[in-house]
């Protein structure tokens, strides 16, 4: 499955009314470790279809950082159901991510 690019607009039917869990990765373009983490993120969504990988770009959907009270980046949030059940902030290896989708 491919990445999703989570906005306002798009935020509730993605990722509240997911039918499965999902991987968000709060990240900005000049942030060094969210470029480094990025082709795990890809990986991590092709070998998971279990999982919905989305990333949302903190400059552009400021309310959306505030919201999940994001204040370092890339910070990693996993949710099921609508609600968060696991937050990391900073660079992880792949086995570290997958470990937060278990």
């Amino acid at each position: 499955m491919s990445i999703l690019t989570v906005t306002n607009e798009n935020f509730e039917m993605e990722i509240i009314q997911a039918d499965k869990p999902v991987l968000l990765d709060f990240w900005a373009p000049w942030c060094g470790p969210c470029r480094m983490i990025a082709p795990v993120l890809e990986d991590v969504a092709k070998e998971a279809p279990d999982v919905k990988v989305g990333k949302i770009n903190v400059d552009e959907q400021p309310k959306l950082a505030t919201r999940f009270g994001v204040t370092s980046i890339p910070t990693l949030v996993v949710m099921k159901d609508g609600v968060v059940v696991k937050k990391s902030i900073g660079a992880r290896p792949k086995a570290a991510i997958l470990g937060m989708l278990r």
